[in-house]
């Protein structure tokens, strides 16, 4: 990660811890009557009650009219607010970051392993040059992201800070309309307790029974307006007291987002790449360390295989000077084949002679025989036949 960011990151983080240590004041729980309030506070809902006038339908419409019209201008900018800000890009950048590191195996720095038949056919470089090439493509992935994360980081600040203006602005509202209700409620009972039971009572007493009775009419709606007002004040106080802790909860999302922003980049950014630059000088490490125990081990078999192979041309050449032109084992099996020869065509000629004694003496049996045959044949003969 570039210098200048980690510093700008490191600035940022002073920022939060300033921002989180500053607290924001609670609204009221309460509308504070007129008969309770005191100083100021008297003063500010006594003015606000002057600024009724029940025989002016329109004073009664207005009243309150210009806190609600900043009510609307701060819902205006909450609104424009919620608009100009991008929150997605930045959880977005975050996401990308995780996914990238994560994508990156350090299983691709074993360069031992067996390439696939497809990176022998393609020519594929070599394990560890794949994961320099990756490293160095990840890392220029990690050094934009980390950019565009503190550029987020920015204009989240400013809009923690703008936050802050907000809720003050809306705080303040909360309690001009508390002003305005205790107002509103400090007249109600005047005219509950004053107004009314006097214009009652001059009904019957005034010489002019119905244009009194008319006067009478037109005070009670003006107070059921004043009262409808005074409702319509506290509805929007409690929408205005709702909008408090919304922007607080919107404040909070951004510091912690913030935060994790800042986590990021300070800690887990870093730390992640020390570790690969570790991994990679390891694996460099490795691999001199694999070299050198490679000329060793040839070495060592080149000894071995010029020992071994010493011996035994001297054993051939040692062996072959002590042999005579023949060998006594070679003579002594020769003769013994040759006699065993003479033995074995001597057998087969006495045995052939006996075959053929034998084959003279069933011929002339063979003979005799036939000649008695004959003999016999002859001397049945009829006579006078011959």
């Amino acid at each position: 990660m570039p210098k200048t960011v980690r510093d700008q990151a490191s600035t940022v983080s002073a920022q939060i811890d300033t921002l989180t240590a500053t607290p924001l004041p609670a609204p009221a729980p309460e509308v504070v009557p007129l008969s309770a309030a005191l100083g100021p506070q008297a003063q500010a809902i006594t003015h606000r009650l002057g600024e009724l006038d029940m025989a002016n339908t329109q004073t009664i419409i207005a009243f309150g009219a210009a806190a609600q019209s900043d009510l609307r201008a701060i819902s205006q900018e909450m609104l424009s607010g919620v608009k100009a800000k991008d929150l997605g890009p930045a959880g977005q950048s975050l996401a990308e970051i995780v996914s990238t590191i994560r994508g990156f195996s350090g299983s691709e720095l074993n360069a031992n392993r067996r390439r696939s038949w497809w990176e022998r056919l393609t020519g594929a470089a070599a394990p560890l040059a794949q994961f320099i090439a990756r490293y160095e493509q990840v890392q220029l992935q990690i050094d934009k992201i980390t950019e565009n994360l503190l550029s987020h980081e920015t204009v989240l600040l400013k809009d923690i800070k703008a936050l802050d203006l907000l809720y003050t602005k809306t705080l303040s509202f909360y309690d001009e309309l508390a002003l305005y209700i205790a107002a509103g409620q400090a007249k109600l009972h005047a005219l509950d307790t004053t107004d009314l039971p006097a214009l009652e009572a001059a009904v019957t007493t005034a010489p002019d029974p119905v244009k009194a009775a008319q006067s009478l009419r037109d005070m009670r709606m003006a107070r059921d307006d004043l009262e409808r007002r005074v409702y319509d004040l506290h509805l929007t106080r409690t929408v205005t007291m709702q909008a408090l802790p919304s922007i607080r909860l919107v404040q909070e999302n951004d510091k912690s987002l913030v935060g994790k922003i800042n986590a990021t980049l300070i800690n887990t950014v870093p730390l992640w790449e020390t570790q690969l630059a570790q991994a990679l000088t390891i694996q460099r490490s490795r691999e001199a360390a694999d070299a050198v125990r490679a000329a060793n081990d040839l070495t060592n078999d080149l000894l071995t295989q010029n020992a071994q192979s010493l011996g035994e041309a001297n054993k051939v050449v040692r062996t072959e000077m002590e042999r005579g032109v023949f060998d006594i084992a070679a003579v002594k099996a020769a003769n013994d084949t040759l006699i065993a020869t003479i033995q074995d065509s001597l057998a087969i000629a006495d045995a052939g002679k006996a075959k053929r004694a034998e084959a003279a003496d069933e011929l002339a049996k063979m003979e005799a025989a036939l000649k008695d045959t004959l003999a016999a044949a002859k001397a049945n003969a009829p006579k006078g036949s011959a």
